[in-house]
């Protein structure tokens, strides 16, 4: 008479491979306590069996048995792909909230520009004495950077500084001004 050890199709492949695998590995050590032991054999896994075998059992006998990796292989794959992209998508959100409100971002020649557009708005003499220090600060920052090999950047620096002295110039003509301050070679 045929006994069957039958496991539930709900259980596990995994659960249902391992207790075969420890039932088959055990079964010789233990035929000598326990005769009726000898007597298991591996189930048929044909698919037209009288008793179908579970899936984990049919994997772990027909030596199918799934590695961690090949388990688990797609998921780490996909994975790493999710936290690169997700990593890059909150250093770019990071990177746009902690931006500073200042113009330091902007190209020093574009910043030049808008001090001018300062200049030629100023009421005073004291309007006129921020926009020399915006100048200052930001041809001092742009020759912090500079390496030298900046020829163009640093001759169209200078025409931008040009042109600002001669409208700073006449500004303050305009406003009447016989007081020129003398800029200090330090800043």
């Amino acid at each position: 008479m045929p006994l069957y050890l039958v496991a539930d199709k709900k259980l596990s492949n995994d659960v249902v491979g391992a207790l075969a695998k420890a039932l088959f590995e055990t079964r010789r050590d233990l035929s000598s306590e326990y005769p009726l032991l000898t007597q298991i054999n591996e189930p048929s896994t044909d698919k037209d069996a009288f008793v179908p075998a579970h899936p984990g059992a049919a994997a772990y006998f027909g030596g199918d048995e799934k590695s961690f990796f090949d388990k688990y292989g797609d998921q780490f794959f996909y994975g790493s792909m999710l936290l690169g992209t997700l990593a890059s998508l909150l250093a770019g959100v990071w990177k746009f909230m902690t931006q500073k409100p200042d113009d330091a971002t902007e190209p020093p020649l574009t910043r030049l520009f808008a001090v001018m557009d300062d200049v030629c708005r100023a009421q005073s003499e004291a309007d006129l004495a921020k926009a020399e220090t915006r100048i200052d600060e930001i041809l001092r920052g742009q020759l912090d950077r500079s390496d030298g090999g900046e020829g163009a950047d640093t001759a169209a620096l200078s025409l931008a500084t040009h042109r600002l002295e001669r409208l700073l110039e006449r500004r303050r003509m305009e406003l009447g001004s016989v007081h020129r301050p003398v800029l200090s070679a330090s800043g």
